[in-house]
């Protein structure tokens, strides 16, 4: 009976020892930081991502308070953001925050901080469903800019924003539809009005005083609605929704 298991139990070490042969022989444990730095940036122009970051994880292993080692970290959290996908997009916002609590008064800071309202931004869901990652990039965002207003970082996360608040702006539109659609009309002006304070910048407004309108003609508050088509006439006069006013009809 000891034999029967003496085999198993010996073929298993024997594995084991062969694992540990090939792991020592793996040719990416040689490299110093700065030669798997180097192998690591040649593939990142090839644009083989995934090859990339083992040499400049390794980088940073190696030397992680090496200027090599560094650069390593950050190329690694760009590597993920290059190759794209929902899974490599979170690894690429925990990289680069790993790089700012560890080096928070590098000169890449700023960038660092654009790249994770980037990371973010790339997970946004559609307006129609949830908005929290939406939220989160929205601050990464307006976190630049406050903290690095002189950046050459600062005017995209600028334009950034404005992506952003129009994919948040269109969730509040969708929301408020939804009620003056089902008979709600008080909760869609509330969402409507809302909308319109916390995102005057929305590249459609013209529709939001559209329907707030509606939402108040409902309720039969006749001097807002006329309030609202008369700001609609006013700051959009080519909107297709001017056409389909009260008094523009025959």
């Amino acid at each position: 009976m000891k034999r029967k298991y003496l085999l198993p139990v010996l073929a298993l070490l024997a594995l084991g020892f062969g694992a540990c042969s090939i792991h020592r022989e793996d040719p990416l444990l040689k490299l110093s930081a700065t030669e798997a730095l180097a192998k690591g940036k040649e593939l990142m122009e090839r644009e083989k991502y995934g090859e990339a970051r083992k040499y400049l994880q390794h980088a940073f292993e190696v030397e992680p308070n090496s200027a090599a080692g560094r650069e390593g970290l950050l190329l690694a959290g760009d590597a993920l953001f290059l190759d794209g996908g929902s899974q490599n997009l979170i690894q690429a916002e925990a990289k680069y925050r790993d790089f700012q609590k560890r080096f928070p008064t590098s000169d890449k800071a700023a960038y660092v901080q654009f790249q994770i309202g980037k990371s973010l931004a790339a997970r946004m869901e559609r307006p129609d469903r949830d908005q929290s990652t939406s939220e989160k990039a929205l601050e990464a965002f307006r976190d630049l800019v406050r903290l690095y207003p002189t950046s050459e970082y600062a005017a995209q996360s600028q334009q950034e924003i404005a992506k952003v608040q129009d994919n948040l702006a269109e969730h509040d539109f969708i929301v408020g539809s939804f009620y003056l659609r089902y008979g709600l009309p008080g909760a869609a002006a509330l969402r409507m009005q809302r909308l319109l304070d916390t995102y005057p910048d929305y590249s459609q407004k013209d529709k939001v005083l559209y329907y707030l309108g509606r939402a108040y003609e409902q309720q039969e508050k006749a001097d807002e609605s006329r309030a609202a088509f008369d700001r609609l006439r006013n700051e959009f006069p080519d909107s297709p929704y001017v056409d389909d006013l009260p008094a523009n009809k025959s």
